[in-house]
């Protein structure tokens, strides 16, 4: 086997391996994991523990700080995913307003346990550095946030994974996503806030961990910060929509 091969194979094989012991025995039955996509048809969310177990064991991190990133991420999405589906509260401006009514919904939950997760993670990059802590912990976060937030169309979150896995240097986790992206193209399945989260905050961790200097871990936060902002005003499926190189990427491979 090419040297070069083994890492995203290895990724691809636990992705896979993993989602077909999910599938044969659903925690808590396999109704709990199933929602309803945009064009209105049934899709398992069983491919998202999947890709949080893969990302974990094929990224090339320092194993606890992949594991408090990824799977603090995947099981705080995990708990949206259960808890939060019924919530009328979309954004962080609908949550937070939630919150100041007196309401604690299960996204207000969510942010601040990725956080505390992103937080924890950067420090064990960078134990004795309290600035870095901060930053490396919002960019953990924030990339968490932006990859879920572009799971709304079969395949999206799982194209812009694989291109930060191959920016940040990670060829298991970029194998992980190619093994689940055919379903998630034929709308089998989605990824969901567990799988969403872990893959932004393990490739958040990684970023983390790649740029070279403080001022390139600053850069990037701001433009996560920037990019979560515009989401509160914008649509990035009618952005997307409308730039067609980003249009044509977004649809390889989708149904018509």
């Amino acid at each position: 086997m090419t040297p070069g091969l083994a890492r995203p194979l290895a990724g691809a094989a636990v992705a896979l391996a993993v989602e077909r012991a999910l599938t044969a025995r659903p925690p808590g039955g396999a109704e709990r994991w199933r929602r309803t996509n945009h064009r209105g048809s049934p899709v398992s969310l069983l491919s998202g523990p999947a890709l949080a177990v893969a990302a974990l064991a094929a990224a090339r991190l320092p194993l606890g700080g992949a594991a408090l990133a990824g799977l603090g991420a995947g099981l705080f999405g995990a708990y949206d995913d259960a808890a939060g589906g019924t919530d009328a509260a979309k954004g962080f401006h609908g949550h937070l307003g939630a919150l100041r009514r007196g309401r604690l919904t299960a996204g207000v939950v969510k942010v601040a346990g990725i956080g505390t997760a992103g937080l924890l993670s950067a420090r064990v990059l960078r134990p004795r550095r309290p600035l870095d802590i901060l930053l490396g912990g919002a960019v953990v976060a924030a990339t968490a946030n932006l990859v879920n937030l572009l799971d709304l169309r079969p395949g999206r979150a799982l194209k812009a994974g694989l291109l930060l896995s191959v920016a940040a240097g990670q060829p298991g986790v970029a194998g992980a996503c190619v093994a689940l992206l055919p379903a998630d193209l034929a709308e089998r399945t989605m990824l969901g806030d567990a799988g969403a989260n872990a893959l932004g905050a393990v490739l958040g961790l990684a970023l983390v961990d790649r740029l070279p200097s403080r001022r390139a871990r600053a850069g990037a936060c701001a433009a996560l910060a920037g990019l979560t902002a515009a989401s509160e005003l914008v649509s990035f499926s009618a952005v997307i929509d409308r730039t067609p190189p980003l249009r044509r990427l977004d649809r390889l491979g989708r149904r018509p």
